[in-house]
């Protein structure tokens, strides 16, 4: 289990970066005060660059086929391209899961490495069939 201590959307200390799931090269996902907050491995830092023309990231939320429709989340750098960098999480690989009900809600989604916040984009919310979905916000 990952140990956060939040400052507000920050960060203020975590163990992830001596995790194994951060040795194995896993994303983990923390929720704190409107703000998903992405905690990249030494690993996968590279990817920062794929993120950095998004101009929102869309959470979607379904059974991820691949994985014998496990719940997971789907997280896509929307960067007006077809095809944009995504992350597809397990459930395990985040602290909470946001309530169907919230789905379409403005929040806020942060790029953290070992060396602090990276990058944040606006994001939204929604629920779909299956993950991995891939749509732009436009075609739900």
């Amino acid at each position: 289990m990952t140990i956060i201590q939040n400052k507000g959307q920050a960060i203020d200390w975590t163990d992830y970066w001596t995790s194994e799931h951060a040795r194995a090269g896993l994303f983990f996902l923390s929720w704190n005060a409107g703000c998903a907050r992405l905690l990249i491995p030494d690993s996968q830092k590279h990817c920062l660059r794929e993120m950095r023309n998004a101009t929102e990231v869309i959470v979607s939320r379904g059974p991820w086929t691949d994985q014998g429709g496990r719940d997971a989340l789907e997280l896509m750098w929307e960067d007006g391209t077809d095809y944009p960098f995504a992350v597809h999480l397990v459930a395990e690989q985040t602290d909470r899961l946001i309530p169907d009900t919230q789905q379409g809600a403005g929040f806020d989604v942060a790029a953290w490495t070992r060396g602090g916040l990276k990058a944040r984009w606006p994001g939204r919310y929604r629920v779909v069939d299956a993950i991995p979905d891939l749509r732009p916000w436009s075609q739900q």
